[in-house]
């Protein structure tokens, strides 16, 4: 089917205003060719000529974008496919963050160095154009429309789109986890043009555009996704800082994804989950060897992975089975309670206010780093020609434990174990009518939930080379605790694998970027999750079903819509 649908060119309002755009974006993609400031005190030095600094090319990357969309309005053929649900929201906001992004960079210029003096005259022909882009696409009549089919592509074309696909993510992520601490407002400029594109990406449908290609390409897409995964630490040469980050995500990651199995599967509230990921690092610390622990024990990681899951699986039976039998809010209580004392109790294991096993608030340091089969983890590695610090080596070995945690959820989820869960967690009497144990498994789901979280928490371990009770505390401005993992369960969207992963990059790498705002961080963080539950309250990536039970703009598709959502939840 062909989408008859697009803007004719004889409309001359509407391309009038298109061509408005298109003038207010070369105008500010020159101007990032031009020098915004002429010192080089403001971070990130505007001072340049012909070539782009980090903040300019973010506005260029925008004006780029925008002025892509404005051309698919004006009805070019070539362009028609990025747009099938229409070009106005889309076009209008990418033009707004371009806009946003500049003028964001250009008040952070007069703030900072105190004064419009301080300005060139590049930063007030970027602040012409990209306010006319705005403006002339705000201006434009809407033209959204349901996405009709695209034309089946070659399955050559359809692989090179999913490996481009991959390619553009893995670069914007490392952007992102690459910005100097020290230019905070790179990382905000960065944030916003991130924000708008996807926004821009969604509202134009070619993110469901992308979904379906990988949806009928999962081995491709799999595997793409592994390997831009694998590719990159070696994109790290200047150091081993923003690696650390990389692996503290992916560990953050790790354990949404078990604390998914519970909340987003299962439909339990459990508010004490990060106990789980501390009784494992606890376990891995005291098989370690490290002259700290009570127990002159050094175990076999491999042995002492085993043990660490196999402890926090006790833990998640002996807690979930007095508790589970409670629901709701009660539930949530109780958990959150025992996440209270587990940390209470590692703090009074000192040898004073109880035995000596943990070293009390002290904790457990210089945790040995890891050694397999003679590959100490500590110590840099050259592969491929290319030297990798020691923190590459547990990125690696995080991102297979993730794989191991991705195919256990994605095989629960899938089985009908799982398809009890999701019974159990629309409607728990209902279930129990149709004759499911939803006391059995509801267990089963706290078990594994525990002991995949005990899983990360033995590597979490040996990366951090120390554990104290206050890293697994209910809520603080530093992930990972219990709220900011539910909170990344949720912001990304409950019973999906995609989901709680972006969450969680997102809620582990905001407050390591912007720790200038200090107090003020849970603050901006009430403010985003209020703002997103008004939008989007079934999550950045939701299944069909979510999508389907929190919009009423949905219950009038065709039914055909319908039955492709239950199978695809």
């Amino acid at each position: 089917m062909t989408d008859t649908t697009l803007p004719t060119t004889g409309d001359s309002s509407r391309n009038q205003k298109l061509y408005a755009v298109l003038g207010g974006t070369l105008i500010t993609a020159v101007s990032t060719f031009l020098a915004w400031t002429y010192t080089e005190n403001f971070p990130g030095n505007l001072t340049i000529y012909g070539s782009p600094a980090s903040l300019q090319f973010l506005t260029l990357i925008g004006a780029i974008l925008t002025a892509v969309h404005a051309l698919a309005a004006l009805g070019t053929k070539q362009l028609a496919w990025i747009a099938p649900a229409g070009t106005r929201k889309a076009l209008w906001l990418l033009a707004l963050g371009t806009a946003a992004t500049t003028w964001f960079t250009v008040i952070a210029i007069t703030v900072e160095l105190g004064g419009l003096v301080h300005l060139d005259p590049g930063a007030y022909v970027a602040l012409v154009g990209s306010a006319l882009s705005a403006v002339a696409a705000y201006f434009i009549a809407d033209d959204t429309r349901k996405a009709a089919p695209a034309k089946q592509l070659p399955s050559w074309a359809e692989i090179l789109i999913i490996v481009a696909a991959f390619a553009i993510g893995l670069y914007v992520i490392t952007f992102g986890i690459d910005t100097d601490d020290k230019e905070p407002q790179l990382f905000i400029a960065y944030l916003i043009t991130v924000v708008f594109v996807f926004l821009a990406l969604v509202k134009s449908g070619l993110m469901d555009r992308l979904s379906t290609i990988t949806a009928n390409n999962r081995v491709v897409t799999v595997s793409a996704a592994f390997v831009a995964a694998l590719a990159f630490p070696f994109t790290q040469q200047s150091g081993d800082t923003y690696t650390l980050i990389a692996v503290n995500i992916i560990i953050f990651a790790t354990v949404a994804l078990g604390l998914n199995v519970v909340v987003g599967l299962a439909g339990l509230l459990d508010l004490g989950y990060v106990a789980f990921l501390g009784v494992g690092a606890y376990t891995a610390a005291l098989v370690s060897g490290t002259t700290a622990s009570a127990f002159d024990i050094h175990l076999p990681f491999g042995v002492a992975v085993i043990l660490g899951a196999i402890v926090s699986l006790v833990f998640g039976v002996v807690i979930g089975a007095p508790t589970l039998r409670l629901r709701g809010d009660y539930l949530a209580i109780v958990t959150l309670g025992f996440g209270e004392i587990f940390r209470i109790a590692m703090g009074n294991l000192d040898g004073v206010s109880g035995p000596q096993i943990t070293n009390g608030p002290n904790g457990i340091p210089n945790i040995p780093d890891l050694e397999i089969f003679g590959y100490n983890f500590g110590e840099p590695h050259t592969i491929l020609g290319i030297t990798l610090g020691s923190y590459a080596n547990y990125y690696f070995l995080m991102l297979l434990a993730m794989v191991l945690v991705v195919t256990v959820f994605s095989r629960a989820g899938n089985s009908r174990i799982g398809r009890a869960w999701v019974a159990i967690r629309e409607d728990e009497t209902a279930a129990t009518a149709m004759g499911i144990n939803g006391f059995r498994v509801k267990l089963i789901a706290f078990a594994l939930g525990a002991t995949l979280a005990g899983l990360a928490g033995t590597v979490q371990a040996h990366v951090q080379h120390t554990v104290v009770p206050e890293m697994y505390q209910f809520a603080g401005p530093v992930p990972p605790n219990s709220a900011f993992l539910l909170a990344a369960v949720i912001l990304g969207g409950m019973g999906t694998i995609r989901g709680p992963i972006l969450g969680a990059a997102l809620l582990f790498l905001i407050p390591a970027k912007l720790q200038f705002l200090q107090d003020y961080q849970l603050l901006g963080f009430g403010i985003a999750l209020i703002i997103l539950m008004r939008f989007r309250p079934e999550g950045l990536i939701a299944n069909k079903r979510a999508q389907l039970e929190y919009h009423d703009d949905t219950a009038d598709q065709a039914p055909t819509d319908l039955a492709t959502a239950k199978a695809g939840a």
